[in-house]
C-alpha cells in the first residue's frame, strides 16, 4: 500500500483573515470572535516555528499553517493554580511551572519571558497572582516562600 504525502497549505500572515489583539482576543473582518468553542479551538491550535506564530490544522488530506498577525504576543496566562507550586495555564491549554525571576512589566501589563515565548497575563490571571505582589520604594516585588523578586519594568522596549 502506497502512502500519499499530505498536502501542505501555508498561508502568510499578510493573507490571514483573522488576527489577535493585544488582549489575546481573536478577530476577523466581522469583528471579535464570540463563540467560546471557536476561541478555544484557535487558542489550542497556536504553534510557533522559525517563521513565527501560526494556527495549525490537520486533516486526513492536508496540514495547514496559517501565520497570523498579533499586536503584542500570541501566548497569555489565562489562569493560575496555587498549591505547593504555582502553575500557569496558557491560552493554548499548556501549563508551565511559574518562575518569578522571569517576570517583567511593560505598559502596565505583567509578562513572563520564557526561552520560547513572551507571555502576557490576562486580567483574570493577574488578579489571582496579585496576592503575591506588593510595591515597595517604587519597585514592584513578587513575594513567595520568604523570597522577594523585584519585577523589572521594561517600558523602554
Amino acid at each position: 500500500m502506497v502512502s500519499e504525502k499530505k498536502k501542505q497549505i501555508i498561508i502568510s500572515k499578510e493573507d490571514a483573515v483573522f488576527w489577535m489583539n493585544k488582549n489575546g482576543d481573536w478577530y476577523n473582518e466581522h469583528g471579535k470572535f464570540e463563540h467560546p468553542k471557536i476561541i478555544r479551538y484557535f487558542n489550542a491550535s497556536i504553534k510557533k516555528d522559525k517563521a513565527g506564530y501560526y494556527v495549525h490544522q490537520e486533516t486526513s488530506d492536508y496540514n495547514e499553517k496559517v501565520y497570523f498577525p498579533y499586536e503584542d504576543t500570541a501566548f497569555f496566562v489565562i489562569d493560575v493554580k496555587v498549591n505547593e507550586n504555582i502553575i500557569l495555564i496558557l491560552n493554548n491549554s499548556e501549563t508551565i511551572k511559574f518562575s518569578p525571576e522571569h517576570l517583567f512589566t511593560r505598559d502596565d501589563a505583567l509578562y513572563l519571558q520564557t526561552p520560547e515565548h513572551r507571555i502576557k497575563f490576562k486580567d483574570s490571571a493577574l488578579l489571582k497572582i496579585s496576592k503575591f505582589m506588593e510595591e515597595s520604594d517604587g519597585h514592584l516585588l513578587f513575594k513567595i516562600k520568604d523570597k522577594n523578586y523585584q519585577i523589572p519594568c521594561k517600558d523602554d522596549l
